[in-house]
């Protein structure tokens, strides 16, 4: 339990310092806002996600939630991710960098890095190229986005996005 209100309060202290350091908005631009399924990633399994930018920029401080589904011979994992992320860059590529939390609720009899028939809170990071167009349309992500916890750490583990920007 101690664990998942670290994970927690660690994501809610980068929201609130993130605010504090937010860019000025421009008025003639749009916000970047996009959804994408995602292969790995912080979501771990197959997820749909939302993702957006707190102010009317294309890049600077946005935020991230999602949710994913895998079944495999009885085993089954739903994940919820949730994430701060940071982009920079022009025009339509971009360089992320993101801290978040992934509760994980499993069922089945296998045991693979989670405990069977339980739920957990880990950390993830993301650090992943970013082609999201500014007018709209067919958005990329690929990178890494290591996974924590108490019990282990995996610096290279990635992601694979494809979305549409709008």
């Amino acid at each position: 339990m101690k664990r998942n209100t670290l994970l927690l309060t660690i994501l809610f202290l980068t929201i609130g310092f993130g605010s504090v350091f937010a860019q000025e908005s421009d008025p003639a631009v749009k916000r970047a806002q996009n959804i994408f399924i995602e292969l790995g990633g912080q979501g771990l399994t197959f997820t749909a996600n939302y993702d957006s930018r707190f102010t009317n920029n294309r890049d600077g401080l946005g935020g991230r939630a999602g949710i994913g589904y895998y079944s495999q011979d009885g085993d089954k994992i739903t994940t919820v991710p949730l994430s701060l992320n940071y982009l920079m860059g022009k025009g339509n590529k971009f360089f992320e960098m993101g801290l978040g939390a992934t509760f994980i609720s499993t069922s089945g009899n296998s045991e693979v890095l989670f405990n069977k028939n339980e739920s957990n809170v880990i950390g993830t990071l993301s650090f992943f190229y970013r082609v999201q167009p500014a007018d709209g349309g067919f958005s990329f992500r690929a990178g890494l986005s290591p996974v924590f916890s108490k019990d282990f750490f995996l610096p290279y583990y990635g992601g694979l996005s494809l979305g549409y920007t709008f």
